[in-house]
């Protein structure tokens, strides 16, 4: 039976530095939560403290509701996927699978069950009877998860479990692992640098950056409602232009105007996507030049150059290939972000 985990005000230092900051969570039986944020925000500190392989300095962690804080890994009910595979090198893959319920002492034929039972679940039957370095770095990410779900943990921690791995084996594995744990129904806490894959997998996001947690949401809400600063630039590929705030509202020629923040100095920072950058052909909106141009497939990305009231800004605005390609570099075109779509915040903030 999955558990869910409570995090009450998780805090750890290492020498000057402090790794996590007062940080609380909680992820509801059952569900994914991607820790998202750049080298060195403490994802992985606050993940190895769930699992037991670092202590906080303060605050409690809870699985299933019991509290595991001082308890040792071994102790706790959880299974962890390590971004370098840590498999047996002189075990088959089902032997690696079945190793952690040979050490529990479980009898050989429940064993034998419950190991064929997971190879199926990670399609990797045909391989069962080979060594890692026989397999695709794929295959034994599988084998690795496998392992882990194999003495059924309640809590499942997969630590950057795809960064190995080429673009096109990590998407197709991304998906295979969403797919196991919600056939599993085991939570899981995910960590990743990488937002395209915590958005795809997870059903919450939590941005965490310098230690602390900016904002934890579902992936829509976190892509179209940042609430901190951190979050709207750090998700979403935004454009992010700092400008005067006049009359309460920050704007920039005819391209954008909205209503500034509050509490803010003179000029804040406006937020808004490529994709909500639009194209005008009856004089609406502001001049840009294509200053670049960037094929995507179906998307293509242009980085324009705008110019307004002594301010130079570079944009970058998506646009359909088929529409992007009569349109050449040095071209000049006429651009507009309805105010809807732009996240504004303090310089400060």
């Amino acid at each position: 039976m999955s558990g869910g985990v409570r995090l009450e005000g998780i805090s750890k230092r290492f020498g000057a530095v402090r790794a996590l900051d007062d940080v609380s969570l909680e992820v509801a039986p059952g569900e994914l939560v991607a820790l998202l944020g750049p080298s060195g925000c403490g994802k992985t500190t606050l993940l190895r403290s769930v699992a037991g392989l670092e202590q906080p300095d303060s605050g409690r962690i809870l699985v299933g509701g019991k509290d595991v804080t001082g308890a040792p890994t071994r102790k706790r009910p959880i299974g962890m996927v390590f971004q370098s595979y840590a498999l047996f090198p002189n075990m088959t893959l089902r032997g690696n699978v079945g190793f952690p319920l040979k050490v529990r002492g479980q009898a050989v034929d429940r064993i034998a069950d419950r190991v064929e039972e997971l190879l199926d679940l990670v399609h990797l039957t045909d391989q069962a009877d080979r060594f890692p370095h026989q397999v695709s770095g794929g295959q034994q990410q599988r084998a690795a998860l496998a392992r882990a779900l194999a003495p059924a943990p309640e809590v499942l921690l997969l630590d950057e479990p795809l960064s190995a791995l080429d673009a096109m084996v990590r998407t197709r594995l991304r998906d295979e692992i969403r797919r196991i744990q919600q056939v599993v129904k085991i939570t899981a806490l995910y960590v990743t640098h990488d937002q395209a894959e915590a958005m795809a997998m997870a059903d919450r996001v939590a941005v965490m950056n310098r230690g602390r947690m900016e904002q934890v949401a579902p992936p829509l809400e976190l892509y179209d409602e940042p609430t901190t600063r951190f979050s709207a630039g750090f998700v979403g590929n935004r454009n992010a232009l700092e400008l005067p705030v006049t009359d309460g509202h920050v704007g920039f020629g005819g391209a954008l105007r909205v209503a500034a923040p509050n509490g803010g100095s003179g000029r804040a920072v406006a937020f808004f996507r490529p994709e909500d950058v639009r194209f005008s052909a009856n004089g609406h909106g502001h001049p840009a030049i294509v200053e670049g141009k960037m094929f995507q497939g179906s998307v293509t990305r242009l980085h324009l150059v705008v110019e307004a009231a002594g301010e130079t800004a570079r944009l970058y605005a998506d646009l359909p290939s088929r529409e992007a390609a009569p349109l050449p570099v040095g071209a000049e075109v006429r651009v507009f972000v309805d105010a809807a779509n732009v996240r504004v915040f303090p310089v400060d903030g």
